[in-house]
């Protein structure tokens, strides 16, 4: 029987729209996207089309204004499928959280509602080669020249980077503050100054987008400042205490998706007479794998209903579930992978290709070991007074 998570009817509705989604559109081309690098862009236009490009963002702008564990449910449901297709979509919501976050009114209007309706695309863009988990050794800089600042630098492994149309970017204002002279800019994709590097070609989420930003005396209006300069550091964290359990969301579908392979193929698999799944060694494996897919999911659900209870301390729970939540898709992709034998180390079947996704869910938005620097820095101070 399955675990009652007591999610409202709307947000079951969500996930088997997706769910559909996923088996119908996903599914029959997901092998092709990821041998051949493609961008989900027609899968994209789809879920437009099906008014599910806005769903984390307010209704006063024109999204669907789902909660935060709504959206999750809706990441992991189509990452049982293709993660680079989910990511792809996610990471709209990453470079659209600082506006939601931080922007102006103004801001909000002139930007949120060309990503509801999914006529524009977003990506974040904070990650650079020697600043990646250390986020505030950023130099990529901004200088103050009357009306506008001019940007410099370079960004690196920016997810949608070149597809999106939209890009939250962290640059320096003030060196001498160090992560407080950090400030948040929003830039348009054909501002002038600002160009793209190569297509990266990655081990895993082969269909999504990755490449370098470049910006070259790039003149960005200073309306297009978020909050004050020097809030960027602090928008950065904000951001990823609400966009890790998006990447938990990644990690509990993906396990969830390679475990269903590895049952089905259990099932129907004979070997010495009788379906592999009859042996106690192999039935105990995917025992393990089911605990952990549940365990992971049920502290992502709750690190998603920590946000929506508005509870501001959120950082030791976003990032206990990113962490184990993308440990557990990397050691059930991989199990996976063993079930199946020989066929599972054949791209005919996909959970090689989950195998392969799995690992950056260990790396992206800080890596595993990063969050449990902030998990047991929040226990030090939790545990000061004793």
């Amino acid at each position: 029987m399955a675990i009652n998570w007591g999610i409202t009817e709307e947000q079951q509705e969500i996930v088997d729209l997706i769910d559909d989604f996923g088996k119908e559109r996903i599914v029959p081309v997901r092998a092709e996207l990821d041998e051949k690098g493609i961008f989900p862009a027609d899968l994209l236009n789809e879920l437009a089309q099906m008014d599910l490009m806005g769903l984390y963002i307010p209704e006063e702008y024109g999204g669907f204004g789902a909660d935060q564990l709504g959206f999750c449910m809706a990441v992991e449901t189509m990452s049982k499928y293709c993660i680079g297709v989910s990511v792809s979509y996610a990471a709209n919501a990453l470079g659209a959280d600082p506006i939601i976050i931080g922007g102006s009114d103004e801001q909000k209007k002139k930007y949120l509602s060309p990503l509801a309706s999914g006529e524009k695309w977003a990506a974040f863009g904070l990650t650079e080669a020697n600043a990646g988990s250390d986020a505030g050794g950023i130099q990529t800089s901004a200088v103050k020249k009357g009306d506008k600042y001019v940007l410099n630098g370079t960004k690196q492994w920016i997810t949608n980077g070149g597809e999106a149309d939209i890009y939250t970017v962290f640059a320096v204002t003030n060196k001498a503050k160090g992560a407080r002279g950090v400030s948040c800019f929003i830039v348009e994709k054909d501002t002038p100054g600002f160009s793209f590097g190569k297509k990266e070609d990655k081990l895993g989420i082969r269909a999504s987008a990755t490449r370098e930003l470049v910006f070259e005396d790039c003149e960005v209006p200073a309306e297009n400042l978020i909050g004050r300069e020097g809030m960027g550091f602090l928008l950065a964290m904000k951001t990823f205490d609400v966009s890790r359990p998006g990447i938990a969301a990644q990690g509990v579908g993906l396990a969830q998706g390679a475990l269903d392979e590895a049952v089905k193929y259990a099932k129907v698999r004979k070997q010495f007479g009788k379906p592999i799944i009859a042996n106690q060694g192999l039935l105990w494996m995917l025992a393990e794998m089911s605990t952990k897919v549940e365990t992971a999911r049920a502290i992502t659900y709750a690190a998603c209903r920590t946000l929506d209870a508005g509870i501001k301390d959120v950082s030791k729970i976003s990032a206990m579930c990113k962490y184990y939540a993308g440990d557990v898709a990397m050691s059930v992709t991989t199990d996976a992978v063993q079930v199946l034998g020989g066929y599972g180390f054949m791209k005919e079947y996909p959970v090689e290709k989950m195998m392969r996704d799995a690992k950056i869910l260990q790396i992206y938005e800080g890596t595993n070991q990063i969050q449990r620097d902030i998990v047991g820095n929040s226990l030090v101070k939790e545990y000061a007074s004793i």
